[in-house]
């Protein structure tokens, strides 16, 4: 085998294992859903990078309606993320602002809101915009008593938001909750 080939395996191998390490860093239990109401009815689809804040904006974007678009997103069975994207409003929220001192996508959140990361000693608790799905008929007072819940995880507390909003159904199965 020439030097060339050798040196071209070598290489293969190398993006081979960077996947595997891509792969380790999500968790079976990570998840991103996009959702947009069109026609009367809700039509749901999978994201393929939980981690990505700013594909999955852009995702959103390409998926505009009248009613807007959202990413209900969980992370490591500990956080969840919204986003809505209606028009050229950005709306975000993160369940638990400290999960910004321990995961990069939370920290990114955080940096693309424009909200300070909190300190070391600060008690958990949401964050950004708490009304993010009031005109939908869900109001920042249900969404800060879901994340108040510490018997739910992100995943059920996404679920019951979809089925607040009336796809619920859709949403778990998705995801064969």
């Amino acid at each position: 085998m020439s030097d060339f080939e050798e040196g071209l395996v070598e290489e293969i191998e190398s993006f081979d294992s960077i996947d595997d390490v891509v792969t380790d860093l999500t968790s079976e239990m990570d998840f991103a859903v996009a959702a947009w109401h069109e026609d009367g009815r809700w039509t749901l689809g999978t994201l393929p990078d939980p981690y990505d804040i700013a594909q999955i904006i852009t995702r959103l974007k390409s998926q505009q309606t009248n009613g807007g678009s959202i990413a209900l997103i969980s992370i490591d069975e500990e956080f969840f993320i919204l986003i809505r994207v209606l028009g050229s409003h950005i709306s975000l929220f993160l369940s638990d602002a400290t999960a910004a001192l321990d995961y990069p996508v939370a920290e990114e959140l955080m940096e693309i809101a424009d909200l300070p990361i909190p300190e070391d000693d600060e008690e958990p608790g949401p964050v950004g915009h708490l009304e993010i799905l009031a005109d939908l008929g869900m109001n920042g007072m249900e969404i800060s008593a879901l994340c108040d819940d510490e018997e739910l995880f992100p995943d059920e507390q996404l679920e019951a938001i979809a089925a607040r909003l009336g796809f619920g159904d859709q949403f778990s199965e998705l995801l064969d909750l």
